[in-house]
């Protein structure tokens, strides 16, 4: 079987355990043998989404904590895709029957005012500031579709192909003087039916939130990719993924940021 092939199958397989609501798994003769082949199969079932859920219109980043990474035995983050239908905004309303298991995470989230083009790479973490036209906080919303028992590096590449569970984004009000903040130091919490689930910094995050942005647009570089104006990025957790249910509400507040809102129905 030629790579490409291989990964349209793999693509369609995940596609297929997408619509039925099903974890996500792949057979060993499409499992991806590498992380590139692994994005190579994310975008193409990515492109299949697409057609439902909209345009490209943001990414998300996971694995940005040592701990995280030596977990799996790999050094760097890695991506997912956002789909425009799936940007949405506080106060918001989730239906927990769209999904198998609805998790929300606290990110900072970064909307970007102008491009970062794969020919300006590589980028450090005052060339992507340049581009930021926003931040405010974020929900990561994830559809937790991990098959159990497996390998925990088969679970990650699995999931690496399956766009790392993401299922959108909750974004807070905008903040547009966030030069002013000292984003490394800022604390974020999010509650659950008024009860804090977890909280962290913004240095817990790469040490400052915009050195996963650096990562992310010299990652797509190497792809051949690049980040448009207006594109969401959301760049990693400050709160690790929490299991939410139908009538529970969830906040999250970053300092500096402001919060945002959400009800599970």
């Amino acid at each position: 079987m030629s790579i490409s092939a291989k990964v349209q199958q793999a693509a369609l397989t995940l596609l297929d355990q997408y619509h039925h609501k099903q974890n996500y798994t792949l057979e060993d003769r499409l499992m991806p043998t590498d992380l590139d082949e692994a994005y190579l199969i994310q975008r193409e079932f990515q492109s299949h989404v697409s057609e439902e859920q909209g345009a490209i219109a943001g990414y998300k980043l996971a694995y940005t904590t040592t701990s995280l990474q030596e977990s799996v035995g790999v050094s760097d983050p890695v991506l997912g895709i956002m789909l425009e239908d799936n940007i949405r905004h506080s106060p918001s309303r989730l239906k927990a029957s769209d999904f198998l298991q609805l998790a929300l995470e606290c990110e900072v989230g970064v909307r970007l005012g102008s491009d970062l083009s794969p020919g300006g790479a590589p980028y450090d973490r005052g060339a992507v500031s340049e581009a930021v036209e926003s931040l405010m906080p974020a929900f990561e919303v994830v559809d937790i579709r991990r098959t159990q028992g497996v390998h925990p590096m088969i679970g990650f590449i699995t999931g690496v192909s399956a766009n790392i569970f993401n299922a959108g984004v909750v974004l807070g009000t905008p903040v547009t003087n966030w030069r002013e903040l000292d984003l490394a130091s800022a604390y974020g919490s999010m509650t659950i039916n008024e009860k804090i689930v977890g909280d962290g910094h913004g240095a817990d995050v790469m040490g400052h939130p915009l050195e996963p942005l650096a990562w992310l647009a010299n990652k797509l570089a190497e792809q051949g990719f690049g980040l448009s104006a207006g594109m969401v990025v959301i760049t990693g957790s400050i709160v690790t993924p929490k299991v939410v249910k139908p009538g529970d509400t969830a906040s999250i507040s970053i300092e500096g940021l402001g919060s945002a809102n959400l009800e599970v129905v």
